[in-house]
């Protein structure tokens, strides 16, 4: 059998699946950011008209993947396979978000990577030829994550400068065999990174490495330069560890100057106070689902590298005083007949 793999970590997609449809669904915060006209839907009650915030997580996903089912002039039925999940404790935004879907589901946990990972699974399922339609969703809150991770937000507690703010949003895509929208082209896995970092507020110098390690292996398993992406996009790296990814490559030799972060474009820094800039499942996600798929399909940019970055951490792992671990997984998106480099 012919292989599909391109060195250790990357997968070259014989069939590059296509989008046919994605959606994004974000809050107030998000809304009034530069990013605002590419989302499908802003809500000006975070609640989502729910009465707790991890239900109004599950809202979001709903609508999210209900936008995304009618833009590709499909029903919930038609999907082989829904891959999502979130940042709850056993995902329940997902697993509720899909009660009575009646759709074939994996539920996944990557952190912030989550969006990269599920649409790197949902291709591959594609391509595999086990699957002719697959979606791939995820979603954070900024209260549900700040309640979970840190403290409730009645208690006040103050922001290091190092710390980012969890998007309050979900996004969707649904792959297909056939279709005129971007196609994925390739796939690389990424592997645990930890270089002993322990500060919980201080995730985007966590998951810098993850990011390095795995921008710099699809490099080498393809043979492609930087030059060959119009962008290269970490998930929520934030300005800090954007700054750090950029310094790891320079010491290879290597001017990134094509790399952006999701968390730093979907917030005015200095305008919204978010410190380093944006972060959660939702932060890639939305940006993705709107801004990265809207440059493709206008052709605004011909290939993207798209980084989800997730730092693998939860409260118990901080109480007892453990580093973080962090993944990357990156997926190569391409615009109509602009699938090889």
């Amino acid at each position: 059998m012919e292989t599909k793999r391109l060195g250790a970590q990357t997968v070259a997609l014989a069939s590059p699946p296509a989008v046919m449809g994605y959606a994004s669904v974000v809050g107030k915060k998000e809304g009034d950011g530069p990013l605002a006209a590419f989302f499908d839907h802003i809500e000006q009650d975070d609640s989502f008209g729910e009465k707790t915030w991890e239900k109004a997580e599950t809202a979001m996903q709903r609508l999210a993947l209900s936008m995304a089912l009618n833009k590709a002039g499909l029903a919930a039925c038609n999907l082989d396979y829904i891959f999502a999940g979130d940042l709850l404790n056993q995902c329940i935004g997902t697993g509720f978000a899909l009660r009575g879907q009646d759709i074939p589901f994996y539920g996944l946990y990557g952190a912030c990577s989550t969006m990269a990972e599920s649409l790197s699974l949902a291709a591959l399922m594609i391509d595999g030829g086990f699957a002719s339609h697959t979606a791939a969703m995820t979603s954070s809150h900024f209260c549900s994550a700040e309640r979970q991770y840190r403290t409730p937000l009645e208690y006040g507690g103050q922001r290091t400068p190092t710390a980012q703010w969890t998007v309050t949003g979900s996004g969707c895509t649904i792959l297909a065999t056939e279709g005129d929208g971007p196609r994925v082209t390739h796939v690389t896995t990424g592997k645990i990174a930890d270089k002993g970092i322990k500060d919980a507020n201080n995730m985007g110098a966590a998951m810098a490495p993850a990011a390095y390690e795995t921008i710099k292996a699809h490099l080498q398993d393809t043979g492609l330069k930087p030059s060959c992406y119009d962008l290269i996009l970490t998930g929520d790296l934030g300005q800090l560890g954007r700054d750090i990814v950029l310094d790891l490559f320079r010491r290879d030799g290597v001017e990134l100057s094509n790399l952006a972060d999701c968390g730093t474009i979907i917030y005015d820094l200095e305008g919204q106070d978010v410190h380093c800039g944006g972060s959660g499942c939702g932060c890639s996600a939305v940006v993705l689902n709107g801004y990265l798929m809207d440059g493709l399909k206008q052709g605004r940019w011909k290939r993207l590298l798209f980084c989800g970055t997730g730092a693998l951490l939860s409260p118990t792992s901080t109480q007892q005083g453990e580093s973080i671990p962090a993944i990357c997984h990156a997926v190569a998106l391409a615009a109509p007949g602009c699938e090889r480099a």
